[in-house]
């Protein structure tokens, strides 16, 4: 049951950070992010609203409460890529998601309001990622929550994997319910 538990919550696997960064790597990982506001289009595509409302796992979100904590999660990184670039080494403020998930624009605000909101905010964040130099790459903010420095090469990996981790929830939702 553990391992079945594991699988629904991390279909993908769990983040596995990467030691460095290439070229090559970044352009993967910016694609991804690109891309994920179709793939989750995708992913909900012809869902009704009863079938959105049905956690991915038990105990775990509703597709409705997934596509909105990305939306949270993503716009916060947006502001952190934005406050390293502009600062130096500014602390972030981390959040309790759990939480967030709980609040009234949750359960108020239509999938599709975060949906277009997820199109706007990639766009912007993709086109900052394609226009940072070299030395942009290193910089870094201080995250309370872990303790440590995070360079903005680590958190456009980590965004990579978030996004295709949370559209996999839900498509292995589907799969598992066959819709």
């Amino acid at each position: 049951m553990e391992d079945l538990q594991e699988k629904h919550t991390y279909p993908i696997g769990r983040f596995v950070p990467a030691d460095t960064y290439t070229e090559q790597s970044l352009a993967a990982w910016i694609g991804s992010i690109r891309s994920i506001p179709l793939l989750l289009d995708y992913c909900i595509e012809n869902l009704d609203e009863a079938q959105l409302n049905v956690p991915y796992r038990e105990g775990g979100w509703n597709t409705i409460q997934v596509i909105h904590h990305i939306a949270d999660s993503h716009m916060n990184a947006y502001i952190r890529l934005k406050l390293a670039l502009t600062e130096d080494r500014p602390t972030i403020t981390p959040y309790e998601e759990h939480l967030w998930a709980e609040l009234p624009d949750v359960t108020d605000v239509p999938l599709n309001v975060s949906i277009t909101l997820i199109h706007a905010l990639h766009r912007r964040w993709t086109s900052m990622l394609m226009q940072m130099k070299e030395e942009d790459w290193t910089r870094e903010y201080y995250h309370p929550g872990s303790k440590t420095y995070v360079p903005l090469w680590q958190m456009t990996n980590n965004y990579s994997w978030h996004g295709k981790h949370h559209a996999e929830q839900i498509l292995s939702l589907r799969k598992r319910m066959g819709w």
